[in-house]
């Protein structure tokens, strides 16, 4: 049986490979999302108990599960993991965005 596809190493932002004009925000709204999920997973809490705890609605904590998280900002999102007893360091790295003409010489 012969498989007819190709592979394609991605670049590490799962949002910039398929366009998204946002893709660093986009990416680290899912990596702080990520770490909420985490978070609850590992201390076994609920939605529900996450609102006691946090004051959060629940409905948000639903939202970040299901990665419906457009209304979320990262400062939000890092405030909900303070709130969960979680310290956020954030590290931020700038780099000079390749052109298309640049990508085909790489």
């Amino acid at each position: 049986m012969r498989d007819d596809f190709e592979l394609v190493r991605g670049s590490g932002n799962v949002f910039s490979d398929f366009g998204h004009v946002n893709a660093s925000v986009e990416q680290a709204r899912a990596i702080l999302a990520a770490k909420i999920i985490r978070t609850l997973d590992e201390r076994g809490l609920s939605t529900r108990e996450a609102e006691r705890l946090t004051g959060v609605s629940h409905s948000e904590f639903s939202r970040i599960r299901n990665a419906r998280l457009g209304r979320f900002t990262r400062d939000r999102m890092i405030t909900i993991l303070g709130k969960l007893d979680e310290d956020v360091e954030v590290d931020v790295t700038f780099k000079r965005r390749q052109t298309a003409q640049q990508e085909l010489n790489s």
